[in-house]
């Protein structure tokens, strides 16, 4: 784009009334419609097609802590609560940040079909509810997983277009360290823990990003996060061309 400088002694270029002559009036596009030929008011773009996001990582690496700081920025997200069988533990809720069932219960819902997704984690059940996910998925919401890496494997071969992010903590050692300050588990389950993040981490490649959770820098793991939607919602092969967004935006199991 050319600029004019005041300074220079050429004179401006400035286009004669002519070069409009042809129009009746620029801004009125009914009038001028034999000039452009017709003009679609639909938008140039077709819209993304929702988001499922998987935020995995081992035990211990701040992935709640990280989506419920996520949960307070972004109102428009779904954020699907997890089914486990495992106890709760201090300062959990209910139906907030697992929904907590018996055993029993948890099989109840595998043998209905009730789950999207199962596994075994640390000897107790962990499971997303299918009916979470499709119904977002049918309001065109982007919906967000905790899912740990088993986990994140099954899905990608349910859910294509997966998004995963790899959450780690900066180092082992503090890792552990996080671990020991939650004082939830035996030395001998502690041990199990750390083997199984080690086990986990060598699976870093399988995913789509990888974001280090530094200790005391939680807003900016969160910052990172949100980076990654927006990038991913921009992406071409996001978008529905030629494709019924109602149709390719919930789940065929």
């Amino acid at each position: 784009m050319r600029s004019f400088n005041s300074s220079s002694s050429s004179p401006p270029i400035v286009a004669s009334p002519s070069a409009f002559s042809t129009l009746a009036n620029p801004t009125d596009l009914e009038n001028n419609s034999t000039q452009f030929g017709s003009l679609s008011s639909t938008p140039t773009v077709p819209p993304t097609q929702p988001l499922v996001v998987v935020v995995s990582g081992p035990s211990g690496v701040g992935k709640d802590a990280v989506i419920r700081r996520l949960q307070e920025k972004r109102q428009d997200l779904h954020f699907v609560v997890t089914a486990t069988s495992r106890p709760m533990r201090p300062g959990e809720v209910d139906g907030v940040d697992y929904f907590f069932v018996s055993r029993e219960q948890f099989e109840d819902w595998i043998n209905e079909g009730q789950l999207l997704e199962h596994a075994v984690v640390y000897g107790e059940y962990k499971g997303i509810p299918k009916q979470q996910v499709d119904e977002a998925l049918s309001r065109g919401t982007d919906v967000i997983l905790r899912v740990d890496v088993q986990g994140a494997k099954t899905m990608r071969k349910i859910l294509p277009g997966l998004l995963t992010i790899f959450l780690v903590a900066e180092s082992e050692a503090e890792l552990v360290e996080r671990l020991i300050s939650r004082k939830t588990e035996t030395a001998e389950k502690m041990a199990v823990r750390v083997k199984t993040a080690r086990d986990e981490m060598a699976r870093v490649k399988e995913f789509d990003y990888v974001v280090v959770n530094r200790d005391g820098a939680m807003e900016e793991t969160v910052e990172q996060i949100e980076a990654i939607l927006i990038a991913e919602k921009a992406r071409v092969d996001r978008r529905c061309f030629g494709k019924d967004i109602n149709n390719s935006s919930t789940l065929s199991m």
